[in-house]
């Protein structure tokens, strides 16, 4: 399959899924066009993030998700310009961002599927590791970390707040695919830490629970304030934002 159909056909699932907008709060569009990048199933990057630097040794290997891979396949899913603005003010996050991510990643499952079931369609076998029984979030950390694998497939850097920045910015959603059918990788044009966030900073005074410093973003503090402060207002939605939104790397990579 080629690469430019792959990401049409994607393309087309995002834009005219009827699960990309909330009715009931006037929501138009949660998601602009995706972003779709491909990594070699073998490379030595996914083998680095069995380290305990990293993520560490549960973490799984696309051999692990499906034997015999060659390909994975990452996406990226920019929030709409009308979710960002929502978020941009100060305060608990707005009712856009907080429905964008909970339908959204609705949508993200739709999509998983969606492509899973295309690479069959095409004779490649294929497993999403985020629809997949075996995927696992224990203490924080999960045994396929969709940002890692985007960075992998050339999507994007890490910022001090731990989002991946891309082209089209750091607020949105990932996914991926691991599947046997082989495509050309697409390239890491960029270091691993975005330069621009060693003088920047400005993610530091947006954040709401005062997880983020310098030295990056303390996961514990941020979970907690999920946990004490939006979840009671939200639950069961989820989201904060504050992050990737009112910040340079909000629509870029600066």
């Amino acid at each position: 399959m080629k690469f430019e159909s792959f990401v049409t056909k994607i393309t087309n699932f995002v834009e005219t899924s009827p699960l990309n907008k909330v009715d009931e709060i006037g929501l138009k569009k949660i998601y602009d066009q995706p972003l779709v990048g491909i990594a070699d199933a073998n490379d030595a990057m996914f083998v680095q993030l069995k380290s305990l630097d990293v993520i560490g040794p549960n973490h799984y290997l696309p051999t692990e998700w499906l034997t015999g891979a060659k390909t994975v396949i990452s996406y990226f899913l920019p929030l709409s310009e009308e979710v960002r603005g929502a978020n941009s003010k100060n305060g608990l996050p707005a009712i856009e961002w907080v429905h964008g991510q909970t339908q959204g990643e609705t949508l993200n499952d739709e999509l998983r599927a969606f492509i899973v079931d295309l690479l069959r369609k095409n004779g490649a076998s294929a497993v999403a590791p985020g629809l997949d029984p075996r995927f696992s979030l224990v203490d924080l950390q999960s045994n396929w970390s969709e940002r890692h694998v985007a960075y992998i497939a050339g999507l994007g850097t890490f910022g001090l707040s731990r989002s991946l920045i891309t082209k089209k910015g750091c607020a949105g959603r990932y996914g991926s695919v691991v599947t046997e059918e082989k495509m050309e990788p697409t390239p890491r044009a960029y270091t691993v830490l975005c330069d621009y966030c060693t003088t920047c900073g400005e993610c530091i005074a947006r954040c709401p629970s005062g997880a983020i410093a310098w030295e990056g973003k303390d996961i514990p503090t941020c979970a907690t304030y999920f946990g004490e402060v939006l979840s009671p207002v939200f639950d069961p939605r989820f989201g904060c934002g504050k992050c990737q939104t009112a910040v340079p790397c909000e629509f870029m990579m600066p």
